[in-house]
């Protein structure tokens, strides 16, 4: 299974436990957070 989600004016594709590397987003290196605008779901 996997979902789009938009963060920083752009869309990844993940799955499950990936790592992604987004740009302009505050927090610390390394922290969990919640990606809200989910654009789509598949599998």
């Amino acid at each position: 299974m996997f979902a789009v989600v938009k963060t920083g004016g752009k869309q990844y594709k993940v799955s499950e436990g990936d790592v992604i590397q987004v740009e302009k987003l505050a927090g610390e290196v390394g922290a969990a957070i919640t990606l809200d605008q989910v654009l789509m779901v598949g599998e």
